[in-house]
Formats: C-alpha cells, structure tokens, sequence
C-alpha cells in the first residue's frame, strides 16, 4: 500500500518525482523519498512525514533527468527516516510496494542482517539484488525474484546504468508510459495523467526497461512481450481539488453526475443492458446461487446488492468479507456468480477471492471503478462504474456508482429469471434514473446537515439504528464517521437494541437514525423512542413522504422507492461525517493509518 514514481527523460527528475507522489500520496504518506542519478552516483533524499515534508528537502537537489520515488504507509518497522523508501545496498537502489514474506530467512540465507539500515522486507530486496549484480541487471532481476514469496511491485535503479529504470512485479501494479517529455512508471495511472496519451499495465512476472522514449518488456526466458496499449482518458485537471477545501467534499458533490454517467449508457428503452460491457443474457445463465466478496465500503454496496438480489430475483445470495472469503470454505461451484466488488480493482484480498473462485470454476464478475486493473483482467466479465478519479481515502462515488450497478444489474436478472415483468422493471428502472436529481436536491442542502453535525464535535462515541435496507446505509455511514473523524461509532439493526447493545446507551448519547422504510417506520419509530427514554440525544434522518410529524425530523431526505433510499440517505451520512472531521480540523482526504488501495493482506 505504497506509491511508486519513475521517471527518465529530459527534464529534471526531482521535480518530476514530487508531482507524481503528491498524486499518489493517498496510497501512503507515513514517509516518501526520492532517489535520483547524476554523474554514475545515487543521490536519496527521504523522510518521515508528508510529501511537502520532502518537498522542502529536496528543494536543494542538482538537476538529473533520471530518478525514482516513493510514498510508504508502513507494514514493515514503524514510521521513521531509516524505513523510509527508496533503499540503496551497493550499487542497487528499489522502492517496492508489496509485501515480502520470507525477508527474514532471505536476510540470513545472504548474510544481510549486518548490511541493513532498515526494518523493513524492501532493503532485503535491494540486498539480494545486489548480491546478484555483475553488471547485467536482468540476471541480477531474475535470480532475485526467484528468491522472493509475496507481492511486489518493484522500481530499480543500477547506479553505472545511467537513463535507465528497470521495473518487476508479482500482483502488486504498476503502469508505465513513454509520454510528451520522457517515459515513467507508476503503481497506478493517476500519476501519468497529462503525460501521455496512451500507457499499459506491465504484466506480472516480465521485466521492462524504462529508457527516454523507449521501454521494453520481456520475459524471463528474454522474449519480447506484446503490451496491451490503454487510452488515457484523463487529464490533469480531474485530480485538482478545485474550489473546494477537501477531494472528499468535491467527490460527495460529483455524485450525480458520476451516476448518471455510469447508468446512463446501460438503460436502453427503458431496460437494463449491459451489451456494451460484454455481457448478455447467457453469460446469467445457469446461475443457483450467488456470492458477493469485497471488503469496507464496496462490502457495504454488497450488502444491498444482496438485498436486492434475494427480494426481486429470488437466488440465494451471501456477501463475504474478501479477507476471510477462502478461509470459510464457501460453497462454490460451476453454478455460482462470483461478484468481486473493488474501486481500486487492486485489492489484495478481494483478488485472492476471485482467484479462488475461479479454481472452483464459479462465473466472475467483477464491479470496479479502475480500467485494466488486476481484478478487472483476471474476471470472466467487469463493469466499469464511472466514478473518475477518487483520491480521498474515505470512499464517497464510488460507492454511490457500485449501487447503481447493482440496481441496474438486478434488473436484469429479475427479468431474466422471470421474477418480474418488463413493465415492472420499466418502473423500477425510471426510479434508478431519478437518483443524481435527488442527490442534486440533497446537495443544496448540505448547509443543514453541517448545523446537525456541529452536535457530534465532542462525542466520543455514537450509534446508528435503522431498519431494513436502512441497516446496511447505515454501516456505511458509520463507517465514514469512525474513519476521519476518529469518532467511535456503531450501526446497529433496531431491532436488536434489546438483545443487548441497548446497554450502551446512557443519558445524551448521540444516536443517528434513519427512517426510510415504509412498511417499518412504525416500528422504527418504537426503536427510537426506546433510545430517547434512556437519554439519548437522536438525530433523525426521515424521508419526505415519512415525515408526517409522528416522530421528529432533523433532516428530511428527498423521496425514493424504498430499495433506492440508501442512496440518499449515505450522501447525507457522508456529509454528516465530512463536516464533523473538517470542523476538528483534521485531514479529511488522509485519515491516520490507513490508505486507499489496499495491496497488502
């Protein structure tokens, strides 16, 4: 969970490097640093702390045209200079995104424990490397993966190789590009973009050769490898906060437009198609079960997904945490749907479980937010959300755009499977394609849910109840509070108040309910007024067409057909969340300890 940066060509490389890790910084930013080469000498210049902490460092840097850089958020030895990245042993010089699981015995099968700075499984790499470097740096490459379990992304500079960066990797991406002013590398194309036109993805297990205005890829028997070229549909100006203060307040505002794209090419006459993503009705064929693997915010899309599934299709469906998915021994066979959610379409765990679901010959289909990432290649099938650029850690659109996909794919298999009828999906689907006009609405009025939030700024703790498809709405919520504002917060089912978590609620609690469900709201009232006897102080998010005055509504959410609600009702809860982070004054885009792509198990 690291971002890498190469870069060689004509112009200086230093500054080149720290424009790239200001644009990955949201992959890691315990520390960063830069390695640059001038003259037949490495220069490193790194520290713990920010970008802009190394930024000021390397203000003194000589001009080089050849450099590599890295930005770490650290699984290996705590957060100091020495762990920083790149690491240097001899003549060899790497950062490394990945995880490196027999470092230890690595270190004592070479005699490295003595020659290491650091703590961390990435200077053990640069050790074997150099061990192995006679001045050929394929072979030194290839003897050296050899030796290595786990994920790595590699970037590599040979000190007497002057203009030249070498990249490897095992799962863990990396991108690369001959662009306008010299070619590049990068854990992902968000740091390419406005450097070029097109750029590809390396393939696992191949070594390229990253000069001025060529790169070259083999394999390890030193065949050419054919690269699949990638359009580069982004620009410079996607990743600028604009006018707003926070990514985050600026990705909660692009919702609509981002579900409107994402839905907008996949309804025609009213139905749900997805033609254009590759996948027709006999794809859906066969199916008796489905199960749904993600994890954090993408799970939390599962789970309404499921919901979804289950009421209209009628298939059983289960939702599996990624990271515990192959370790429960799921029943998965031909007649099985794999649905791999991830926006990044990097995460490790989530990949591991479509991998093992394909062994077990299920149908994959993946829901990711990232062209040609590794989930997206690995799949049977992918749908791309449109969601564009998402650089804040807390994940905002690209939740709302993993929703609409579901809606949309629901509808297809519920009249597929003869659960409804065309008229009945014709209805459905115009209510998906009023969501960004209720989003829109909701947005105007963020300004009252910044008044409600100022109410949360102490609290230690708060809890979230709701019933229904409120439930899963709400675990997203609270999960967008807990993550930047620090607050602990918990959603619970209202229901199961009394069997026990009740007892957490003592006298001015904050609680945040949702009420959006028609056939419960009576009974969410009840769960409400049961809070408000023991003191709890309780925000209440209701929807228009509920708001009949039988319970107090401190924001009234826009109308929507029940199965839809939770759309925006988690924009609202974002908003809730951004507003109590940025009032502590806090890093919103970057919350302590975590990272947004998550490449590590």
């Amino acid at each position: 969970m690291c971002g890498i940066i190469g870069y060689t060509g004509k112009c200086d490389a230093s500054g080149k490097l720290i424009k790239g890790l200001k644009v990955l910084e949201y992959r890691g930013y315990d520390s960063a640093g830069i390695a640059i080469e001038r003259n037949g000498a490495t220069e490193i210049i790194k520290c713990a702390g920010r970008v802009d902490k190394l930024q000021a460092f390397a203000s003194e840097v000589k001009t080089s045209h050849t450099g590599i850089g890295h930005t770490r958020w650290a699984t290996h030895g705590e957060v100091n200079d020495n762990n920083s990245h790149p690491h240097q042993v001899g003549k060899v010089t790497v950062v490394h995104n990945g995880i490196i699981e027999n470092y230890r015995e690595l270190s004592e099968k070479y005699s490295l424990t003595d020659k290491l700075k650091s703590e961390t499984d990435s200077e053990v790499v640069a050790g074997i490397l150099d061990f192995y470097y006679r001045g050929n740096p394929y072979d030194a490459i290839k003897n050296t993966v050899k030796e290595l379990k786990g994920t790595f992304a590699l970037g590599i500079i040979f000190q007497d190789i002057e203009g030249a960066i070498f990249a490897v990797r095992n799962v863990s991406p990396i991108v690369a590009c001959v662009g306008y002013d010299g070619s590049y590398i990068a854990s992902d194309a968000l740091a390419l973009a406005g450097h070029c036109d097109e750029y590809f993805v390396l393939p696992e297990m191949t070594i390229a050769c990253v000069k001025d205005n060529e790169i070259t890829v083999t394999d390890f028997n030193s065949n050419t490898v054919k690269l699949e070229m990638i359009t580069a549909d982004f620009t410079d100006n996607e990743y600028g906060k604009g006018d707003y203060p926070f990514f985050m307040e600026k990705e909660i505002c692009q919702q609509p437009e981002v579900i409107q794209k994402t839905i907008e090419k996949r309804i025609k006459d009213g139905l749900p198609d997805f033609t254009a993503d590759n996948i027709d009705d006999e794809f859906f064929e066969g199916i008796k079960s489905i199960s749904i693997v993600a994890c954090g915010t993408a799970m939390h899309a599962g789970l309404i997904g499921k919901g979804l599934i289950e009421k209209k299709v009628r298939i059983p469906c289960c939702v599996y945490l990624a990271s515990e998915f192959i370790y429960t021994n799921p029943i998965i066979d031909e007649s099985t749907l794999l649905i791999c959610v991830s926006q990044s379409g990097e995460t490790i765990d989530t990949l591991e479980a479509l991998k093992y679901g394909k062994r077990n010959g299920a149908k994959v289909l993946s829901i990711v937010n990232v062209r040609q990432s590794s989930i997206a290649r690995e799949s049977d099938r992918v749908i791309y959300t449109n969601a564009g650029p998402e650089v804040a850690v807390a994940s905002t659109k690209a939740y709302t755009t993993q929703l609409s996909i579901f809606f949309l794919l629901c509808g297809t298999l519920s009249l597929l499977y003869g659960k409804q009828t065309e008229i009945e999906i014709r209805e459905f689907i115009r209510e998906v394609e009023k969501l960004p006009a209720a989003i829109d609405s909701l947005l105007k009025r963020k300004d009252e849910i910044h008044k409600l939030s100022r109410s949360l700024l102490e609290a230690e703790h708060a809890f979230m109840i709701g019933r229904g498809y409120d439930y899963p709405a709400l675990l997203e919520g609270s999960l967008k509070l807990k993550e930047i504002s620090y607050i602990h917060s918990e959603a619970f089912a209202s229901g199961e108040l009394k069997h026990g978590t009740i007892a957490l609620i003592t006298d001015k609690t904050p609680v945040i309910a949702l009420v959006t469900q028609s056939g419960l709201k009576l009974k969410e009232i009840s769960n409400i007024k049961e809070v408000q006897s023991r003191g709890a102080r309780v925000i209440t998010f209701v929807k228009k067409s509920l708001n009949d005055g039988l319970i107090n509504c401190d924001f009234e959410l826009p109308d929507t057909i029940d199965e839809l609600s939770v759309v925006p009702s988690v924009v609202a809860l974002q908003l809730l969340a951004y507003y109590v982070s940025s009032d502590k004054g806090l890093d919103v885009d970057k919350p302590r300890n975590l990272a947004k792509v998550v490449t590590v198990e």
